[in-house]
């Protein structure tokens, strides 16, 4: 996962408080992404989705308390705060401002193809009412919000499921256009997902989902995870008589917590006969070895949320260290700008404005395939030209790690760039401050 530039690598993984978390989320999230955290070259931020809850739940404790206890979970499941930036998205004012920028360059057309929204117009339309009832103007601006979680602090990576693709992509279009609009500000995501990941069963064998009621609590008390376990539906063959593992919601929900040998040797038991109530208490035995530590750090924060609120606020503050300069280079940009700072040379219109400050260039030759930028002064000459890279994104990470660092970055990019001389290289730096001082310029304070 690691870049091949310098710079770090960026994953984003939202969790939107509005249940209590289950075995199904642990498998299918919690675990792979927290070991997936503290991987070489990546640059880790996890946040509380409380925005994106009031879209569906207009129950404030209810939400007050998922937040806590998703909040508990992922600690609880070996998040480290110190090593991650994890934080409440409603403590980054900047979040709900960036969305008004991304609103004003998203076309309606493409919140109209949302998957979202489009079920609630069919479910609607097959009930007979009107197509938008019961749409909020929340449930359809979702992907913006979501575009906004992700550019704000330029992800490249975001772990999603696969009914979740479309919104990457739809922060992908509002990249692309304020980009177009603005100049580059912007890194393009791109989805990640990962097959490798389960989909656990529920009780009922369906999917695992707080929507189907068929959810076991991942810090269940251990006589209560033992019930439910004990309530897993099973088929009507009698002990002694083989077992089909496959489509065996049971024999899944093992194999997602054993090892190799543990699940062949379940499989062995089954094919010899198994009787459902044996099987039940293997499972229960396996899931508790591993919860079972867990449970007791959830159970200790749960009592201790001063000690929550505290990690997040800590996340937010070194989230802000980055969204707070990061929108004021982004209202410069759109024109909310101090009144007394000057204005443009030469007239007010946008290609004036870009004539009068460096800027990068990305493109891809269509000869060897390779993706290139180069840095161009304020007249358009070629002052920095890049080698060729595999991906946009990873030209980008460079623009980003010269656009942050600026002369600094040159030695330690220098595979990566063209060789310049001595003179270039004072040109070059020169360049980078003058578009750093461009994009930085104060605004009203905030």
């Amino acid at each position: 996962m690691a870049s091949s530039s310098s710079a770090p690598l960026r994953v984003l993984t939202g969790i939107t408080p509005s249940g209590t978390p289950h075995l199904g989320n642990y498998v299918g999230s919690i675990r792979h992404s927290v070991r997936q955290s503290v991987a070489p070259g990546v640059e880790s931020f996890f946040f509380l989705a409380d925005y994106h809850a009031l879209i569906k739940v207009q129950e404030p404790a209810r939400i007050q308390r998922s937040t806590l206890e998703i909040a508990a979970s992922w600690l609880a499941c070996g998040l480290d705060p110190e090593r991650v930036t994890f934080y409440r998205q409603s403590d980054i004012p900047e979040i709900p401002e960036l969305t008004w920028f991304l609103t004003c360059v998203t076309g309606k057309g493409v919140l109209n193809r949302a998957h979202a929204y489009k079920a609630q117009l069919d479910k609607n339309i097959a009930k007979g009412d009107d197509p938008d009832a019961d749409v909020t103007a929340g449930l359809f601006m979702y992907p913006v919000l979501m575009g906004a979680d992700i550019l704000m602090f330029n992800a490249h990576k975001v772990p999603v499921g696969r009914d979740q693709v479309q919104h990457i992509e739809m922060a992908r279009d509002m990249a692309q256009r304020f980009n177009h609009q603005y100049g580059e500000h912007f890194t393009l995501p791109d989805a990640e997902i990962d097959d490798a990941v389960a989909t656990l069963p529920g009780l009922d064998g369906r999917k695992m989902s707080k929507s189907y009621n068929n959810t076991i609590p991942l810090f269940a008390p251990r006589a209560y995870l033992q019930k439910q376990i004990a309530s897993i539906v099973t088929d009507s063959r009698a002990p002694g008589e083989p077992k089909d593992t496959e489509g065996s919601a049971l024999f899944q929900i093992y194999q997602a917590f054993a090892d190799a040998d543990e699940t062949e040797m379940l499989r062995k038991a089954y094919a010899d006969g198994i009787g459902w109530g044996d099987a039940k208490q293997l499972l229960f035995e396996r899931i508790d070895l591993e919860v079972a530590p867990l449970r007791a750090r959830y159970e200790a924060l749960m009592n201790d949320p001063a000690e929550i609120e505290r990690i997040l606020l800590v996340g937010a503050e070194k989230a802000r260290a980055l969204s707070k300069p990061f929108l004021t280079r982004l209202r410069h940009a759109v024109g909310l700008r101090n009144l007394a700072a000057g204005k443009d040379k030469g007239g007010a219109g946008k290609a004036a404005h870009k004539a009068a400050k460096p800027s990068f260039k990305q493109y891809r030759e269509r000869a060897d395939g390779l993706f290139y930028f180069k840095l161009l002064d304020a007249r358009g000459e070629t002052l920095l030209q890049s080698r060729g890279f595999t991906s946009p994104q990873e030209a980008g990470r460079t623009i980003a790690v010269l656009q942050e660092q600026r002369g600094a970055a040159l030695a330690t990019l220098a595979a990566q760039l063209e060789p310049l001389d001595t003179e270039g290289t004072r040109a070059v730096t020169e360049a980078l401050e003058a578009l750093a001082e461009a994009t930085t310029t104060t605004t009203d304070g905030r």
